[in-house]
């Protein structure tokens, strides 16, 4: 897969599924996948054993931690440490890079 230009939108299609994850890159604790996720689902509260950012390609998530949400649309960002407890929401079908550091 390296040094292949991917467009981000054709990456883990959902098809039927409410849920699909791609791996791209992975070594170690650090990991490059893409996210897609039907509107209205759900990924349930957990934590990340890396430093992690979330870039939305596409549509429009909740990221919930314990004391605060944070909606996200097409083009943002944010960043949080590992072992943050946090749950995802779609506001819209979507499709988000995941990365771990």
């Amino acid at each position: 897969m390296y040094y292949n230009v991917l467009e981000a939108k054709d990456l883990a299609d959902l098809g039927d599924s409410k849920f699909n994850k791609e791996i791209l890159m992975e070594n170690d604790a650090s990991c490059l996948s893409v996210i897609s996720i039907k509107k209205e689902e759900i990924i349930d509260t957990h934590t990340s054993t890396s430093d992690t950012a979330v870039y939305v390609i596409e549509g429009k998530i909740e990221i919930h931690f314990s004391a605060e949400k944070f909606t996200l649309n097409k083009g943002e960002i944010i960043m949080f440490k590992r072992d943050d407890e946090h749950k995802v929401a779609a506001l819209k079908d979507s499709k988000f890079f995941l990365i771990k550091i």
